[in-house]
């Protein structure tokens, strides 16, 4: 018994601290939040939830549950307002700061987030198979929403007032209609200061407090056209893909991915064998490229 009670008197302290630093570690990961793509609904990220549960236990994770399914059709700035409404108060309450996981279409409501917001508190802005330069290929989402319009022709209806009410429209990039593309895109292109834009260097400077952006895509992915894109990457008006640091927002620096690029705050993952609708939910493409950022 006095051999027992001496050995409780041994490990007691040891238990303690080890107890102390499980909750210290668990106490040091900061909240996620995760913004869905087109036609998602946070019902839709259980595997997610369960993989950052399991490796970075008592994490606060919110998948926003906000323009769900049809619902993420709708323009891509007053997704964006909905978006700050809920977020806001999110990032208020995490002392350290937060990390954003946004996936496809929410990639751009999230860049368009930290554009906006001039006291956001994003350590990490995950970009998960994003179309970060745009899209420009057929598609079956594209070949249900639009069934008449191939993408050769789209442009004819989303660089009017009526196709920037589709979200899709927001980010349409025909690099053979370049002018109109210009002139009409009220998201993107005024996103990537393409445009005229008055708020551009406030935009530049709010984008420019995240501490690193983590870029996510593969060749196999079958919706995301050119699929570079989600690397900022995209094509010239031949249809040949260009790198991010050949194109001209990283040249000239419009909206700073240049800056972040020159701090060395750009991560880039291209992962095969990924189709679209399975980033989220593959385990590989988390423990390598997700995790380890979610501290």
């Amino acid at each position: 018994m006095r051999q027992r009670r001496g050995c409780i008197r041994v490990l007691a302290p040891f238990c303690v601290l080890v107890i102390f630093l499980l909750l210290t570690l668990t106490a040091s990961y900061k909240p996620v939040i995760v913004v869905h793509g087109l036609f998602d609904s946070p019902s839709d990220f259980g595997a997610l939830l369960e993989f950052i549960n399991e490796t970075h236990p008592g994490t606060n994770v919110t998948v926003v549950d906000l323009f769900d399914r049809t619902e993420s059709l709708k323009p891509l700035w007053m997704q964006v307002e909905g978006f700050r409404q809920v977020m806001y108060p999110i990032m208020q309450n995490a002392v350290d700061g937060v990390h954003l996981l946004c996936y496809s279409q929410g990639g751009l409501i999230c860049r368009a987030l930290l554009s906006t917001m001039p006291d956001h508190n994003v350590d990490t802005f995950i970009s998960l198979s994003s179309p970060q330069m745009g899209q420009y290929g057929d598609t079956k989402y594209l070949k249900w929403l639009f069934p008449e319009h191939m993408k050769s022709n789209l442009y004819r209806l989303c660089y009017t007032q009526l196709g920037q009410d589709f979200s899709i429209c927001n980010y349409w990039n025909d690099p053979h209609h370049r002018d109109l593309y210009l002139n009409n895109s009220n998201f993107l292109a005024l996103l990537n200061d393409e445009k005229v834009n008055p708020n551009a260097t406030a935009w530049k400077k709010n984008l420019l407090r995240i501490r690193k952006m983590i870029l996510i895509g593969g060749p196999d992915d079958g919706v995301i056209t050119p699929w570079q894109s989600s690397l900022f990457a995209f094509y010239d008006d031949n249809e040949t893909v260009r790198e991010m640091k050949s194109q001209s927002v990283y040249l000239q620096d419009t909206f700073g991915l240049k800056t972040l690029d020159a701090r060395g705050d750009i991560v880039f993952y291209t992962m095969p064998g990924v189709s679209h609708t399975l980033w989220h939910s593959n385990r590989t493409v988390y423990d390598r490229c997700i995790s380890p950022w979610l501290t």
